[in-house]
């Protein structure tokens, strides 16, 4: 049986800015895979995992495109676009749980109470170091909640600190997991690969630099 003894670089992606109705990407998301893929060329991966909405799908199809035959291309439930955590009132800092929970709230009841369950295989998936000897080399092309969650996991923050950790459409967060050490953030939300006009979209207005 494999044991995990090899170093795993988990790449997570945003998908790219999608239409008002959600069935595609606009012609901005479609560049934005574009120059995702291109900046990805050259590292060895072994997968590219998507959610299934249009949105993610389509941007995996543009960023496998330019990184070479080969890599497996697969759609991943877990890696969809749901609620990983709904929080308790007692759970959140006085002074902004009202906030945080009317957030959580607006999602419809088949995202909040399905969410817990597919972020727990999530994280049973793509994180922790990988089987074998050599270093694993896998990207995920998913939304914004996944992408917080993920992160928060990575840094042992309480459950309910998924909430306010944005992603930009596009961007780029990589998480390094290496046997016998704590889970590393080696960058998140990079944009460096999208020129200014193609940053900050999917970010509230007044968190856009």
């Amino acid at each position: 049986m494999a044991t995990a003894n090899a170093t795993r670089f988990l790449y997570l992606a945003r998908h790219g800015e999608a239409s008002t109705d959600e069935t595609e990407l606009t012609e901005r998301g479609r560049r934005q895979a574009a120059l995702l893929g291109e900046r990805l060329r050259g590292i060895p991966f072994s997968a590219v995992h998507h959610g299934p909405l249009p949105r993610a799908a389509e941007t995996a199809r543009l960023v496998h495109e330019r990184l070479g035959e080969g890599i497996p291309l697969h759609a991943s439930e877990p890696a969809g676009d749901y609620v990983p955590y709904v929080p308790r009132r007692e759970e959140l800092p006085e002074e902004s749980a009202d906030r945080l929970l009317g957030f959580v709230e607006q999602f419809p009841e088949a995202e909040r109470s399905r969410g817990p369950e597919l972020a727990d295989s999530a994280t049973a998936r793509f994180t922790g170091p990988a089987d074998g000897d050599d270093p694993r080399h896998e990207l995920v092309v998913t939304h914004a909640f996944l992408a917080a969650w993920l992160v928060r996991d990575a840094l042992d923050a309480p459950a309910w600190r998924w909430l306010g950790l944005n992603h930009a459409n596009a961007a780029l967060t990589v998480i390094r997991y290496t046997p016998g050490r704590p889970a590393a953030l080696v960058m998140v939300n990079d944009m460096g690969h999208l020129p200014e006009d193609l940053r900050w979209t999917g970010f509230p207005p007044e968190l856009r630099a």
